[in-house]
């Protein structure tokens, strides 16, 4: 089974003396934040984790908005390797691929880690601009591989509109953890639920019809 590393954390250029520190102390971020919670998150207590002083994190780090974009960028870089992974295995189609997506996502909802982080990010991104526009950007680099998939099966789909159907199953996925996530009362229902999205998902992909979403797209605000 293929498995979602936690974090994909890239070399930074010019700062090769200080990489293994500066993957320590996102690591240590990634920890609390599974462990503990959002609220725990602070340069006190990353740099407690590490062996070092708060003020020590400035040389890798200029603030905890500087820190938390790296965190956030580490963790979506591993689904994106994972997903362009997928992609790229040209013998099997686009329905097998959406097939194996959907599966994906909806199995590591079920893991710790991202039962753990994800809500208290969602939370967060009420209150806090910096992280609302974070979680923005994560989602919308995960939702590519949808759209590419989208387009495969359904190329008479205009792309504001595969657009919109990539959000929709994509919050129709993300929506399940706080049901079927780690140590949730109906994990049980999963493998339903994956036949259910699955079957759903791909019939609504293939019968759309270019109008069925938008008479007339939206301006983007």
């Amino acid at each position: 089974m293929t498995v979602i590393p936690e974090l994909k954390i890239l070399p930074r250029e010019g700062y090769a003396r200080g990489q293994e520190m500066f993957e320590q102390i996102l690591r240590a971020a990634h920890a609390i934040l599974v462990e503990q919670g959002l609220a725990a998150l602070t340069m006190r207590t990353i740099a407690a984790r590490c062996g070092l002083k708060a003020g020590n994190l400035s040389h890798y780090f200029k603030s905890k908005e500087d820190l938390l974009r790296e965190l956030l960028n580490a963790i979506i870089s591993g689904y994106e390797e994972v997903f362009e992974t997928i992609l790229h295995d040209r013998n099997a189609s686009a329905e097998v691929l959406l097939e194996r997506v959907i599966d994906l996502v909806l199995e590591d909802i079920t893991s710790r880690r991202t039962t753990r982080i994800f809500p208290e990010l969602w939370a967060m991104s009420n209150h806090d601009p910096f992280v609302e526009e974070r979680m923005d950007e994560l989602y919308a680099r995960a939702r590519a591989v949808l759209n590419e998939l989208i387009a495969e099966i359904n190329p008479a789909l205009p792309a504001r509109e595969r657009e919109t159907l990539a959000l929709f199953i994509s919050a129709s996925m993300e929506g399940t953890t706080i049901f079927v996530g780690h140590e949730k009362r109906r994990r049980h229902e999963l493998p339903g639920i994956k036949r259910i999205a699955t079957k759903s998902f791909l019939q609504t992909i293939q019968t759309l019809r270019p109008g069925d979403v938008w008479e007339q797209a939206p301006e983007e605000t």
